[in-house]
């Protein structure tokens, strides 16, 4: 049997803290810390087009890439989100369209205890940022699959666009008091 000094009394992993517990919570089970994360992903729409086939395998020269990606986000629940990252690349040569592909990749987010300012970087700068390697990856075997080598997508630098889209907002480029949509495009070849 413990003796009375042996029983432990707090509870509290971290220790004493500014709550009213003196744990940095307000007790009865209530959780009121910020949070954010991926509850699952997905691919939505995957659209693969090889329109010149099998003429498309005989050409030599390297075709003109055109890679356009667009982030959208839309509430599902009171702490559920789905961000949305669209991805097209379109290759061509003066012959005509080697291949288009299209994708919607998708991921569910939880977010509770944040800001309206924290919930929208999330959907538009960290989200993108976890679901675009699993996007990437998508794209590289759908272009392998129609037949070519597959497309290595560069790293998109997320939170450094949403935070040129916020400065250019600033500067007056965008509607006043309205927050950033994400879209843009990157050419490669």
């Amino acid at each position: 049997m413990a003796d009375e000094g042996d029983v432990l009394t707090n509870f509290d992993p971290d220790g004493p803290g500014d709550g009213p517990n003196g744990n940095g919570h307000d007790g009865n089970g209530s959780d009121t810390l910020p949070v954010a994360g991926l509850i699952s992903q997905y691919v939505k729409d995957l659209s693969v087009e090889n329109p010149r086939a099998p003429e498309s395998f005989q050409l030599t020269e390297q075709p003109q890439l055109d890679v356009q990606f667009n982030i959208s986000g839309r509430k599902i629940g009171d702490e559920v989100s789905e961000i949305e990252l669209k991805i097209s690349a379109t290759a061509k040569t003066p012959q005509g369209t080697i291949y288009i592909v299209e994708l919607a990749y998708c991921g569910l987010v939880g977010m509770r205890n944040l800001t309206e300012d924290q919930k929208h970087a999330f959907t538009y700068a960290e989200g993108p940022r976890i679901l675009f390697p699993f996007a990437r990856r998508v794209i590289a075997d759908a272009v392998r699959d129609a037949g070519f080598a597959p497309l290595l997508l560069d790293p998109i630098d997320f939170n450094g666009l949403y935070l040129q889209q916020l400065q250019s907002q600033q500067n007056g480029e965008g509607a006043p008091g309205s927050l950033p949509s994400m879209g843009g495009g990157e050419g490669q070849g």
